[in-house]
């Protein structure tokens, strides 16, 4: 309607959102047909959780805070160079009146009729991984112990939890559950994904090491105490157990066997005794840190997170991304937390190291302001802010018969 912010069309900076993947939407261009039809340009699509609104409704505190984050949020720059925020495009209000009811949390009961506090679903390997802070908020006031979920690996959704979620929330975590399975270790191990089933304790004992990262990471970096959960699967064997906890309990740390999904709540028992004893004894998680100050720059924090949580030996930024580390610089962010977006298969960018990899080098190609979110995200190696469906999707396996039921779908 005139371009009266003068928007540069090669600089929008703003995803369109779709909550289903597609492939085809990851790069496209748009407005084509004619004047009436808007500006060509090139265009793309974000997955729901990966957009910066997900990231925003999670991390606000309230409805005012939500409007002033939505308003940040950067959609586009100008010719010279400045940023155009949703403010700027007279947004925010309606935008806030949308997730009018979106922002309060939902709650639900298990099973066995405790109640859940559900709320956001930022996916931590190209998102935050938590769930809203108003939802860890309102269970800490109806609960003695709240217990909150990171997505992925403790490389991505313990990080992005402890290193930007507790710092913008001012949470202090008492303790950390683990939840590794013996079937994940030997495929970390070298053990096809088929032959899971089949006793290995070679592939076992070469897939410890995974775990073990992950463990003193929240104990030697974050200075917070861990028990880990070992989620049995009907085919793991008693040898196959006995190596796994004989092998923790060497490196100091509890393991506690659990079958929640087959028992219900005393498949848990032995797990939360222990995990409120930890919580019981505040002098365990007193030292609690993050992994990084946010005085350093972000390209040092990116290089911090890679060393010591990932253990890699160095960080490769590609010649857009030194270029976008510039405008954060200039821009006034560099004092914020970082979201790195990287393969959860994997302590490295890499999804073919699996296991404990060393000494390799990540490389992020882009780097990306969330200035609603108050983060900055680097997007490293591969991956992508939209999936795609695999050659063989799930969806070939379900179907539905005349009387309305439905099978294939676990």
């Amino acid at each position: 309607q005139g371009n009266a912010l003068g928007i540069d069309p090669r600089r929008i900076v703003w995803h369109r959102c779709v909550d289903i993947n597609d492939r085809q939407l990851r790069n496209l261009v748009s407005g084509l047909g004619g004047t009436a039809n808007g500006v060509p340009h090139e265009d793309s699509f974000d997955i729901t959780v990966a957009s910066e609104v997900m990231a925003v409704l999670c991390l606000s505190e309230d409805l005012e805070d939500l409007k002033k984050r939505l308003s940040r949020m950067i959609v586009a720059y100008t010719y010279d160079g400045k940023p155009v925020t949703c403010g700027d495009l007279k947004a925010a209000g309606a935008m806030t009146a949308i997730l009018k009811n979106a922002i309060h949390p939902n709650l639900v009961q298990t099973l066995e009729g405790n109640p859940a506090v559900v709320h956001g679903g930022p996916f931590a390997n190209i998102a935050h991984g938590c769930s809203s802070v108003i939802a860890t908020r309102t269970a800490m006031h109806l609960a003695e112990y709240t217990v909150t979920e990171a997505g992925f690996g403790a490389d991505l959704g313990a990080e992005k939890f402890l290193d930007i979620k507790c710092r913008t929330a001012s949470l202090h975590p008492d303790a950390v559950v683990i939840v590794a399975t013996v079937r994940a270790l030997k495929l970390h191990g070298g053990q096809p994904k088929q032959e899971l089933s089949t006793p290995n304790c070679e592939a076992l004992q070469k897939g410890i090491p995974n775990l073990l990262r992950h463990a003193k990471n929240i104990r030697d970096v974050y200075h917070l105490p861990c028990v880990i959960a070992i989620n049995l699967f009907p085919t793991d064997t008693k040898e196959e157990c006995d190596l796994l906890k004989n092998t923790l309990a060497e490196h100091g740390f509890d393991a506690s066997f659990t079958s929640v999904w087959a028992d219900g709540g005393k498949g848990g028992a032995e797990l939360a005794r222990k995990v409120v004893a930890l919580c019981e004894d505040p002098s365990l998680s007193a030292g609690f840190e993050q992994s990084y100050p946010l005085d350093m720059s972000v390209e040092e924090k990116i290089r911090t997170v890679t060393k010591r949580i990932y253990h890699g030996r160095d960080v490769v930024f590609t010649a857009q991304a030194k270029k976008q580390l510039m405008d954060v610089e200039r821009l006034g962010f560099a004092k914020s937390p970082v979201c790195i977006s990287k393969t959860p298969y994997s302590f490295s960018d890499d999804p073919s190291l699996p296991g404990a990899p060393e000494d390799f080098v990540v490389t992020v190609r882009e780097i990306i302001i969330k200035a609603g979110a108050g983060f900055i995200v680097a997007l490293a190696g591969s991956v992508l802010t939209m999936p795609g469906l695999p050659k063989v999707p799930a969806a070939e396996k379900i179907d539905i018969d005349a009387n309305g039921k439905i099978s294939g779908m676990f």
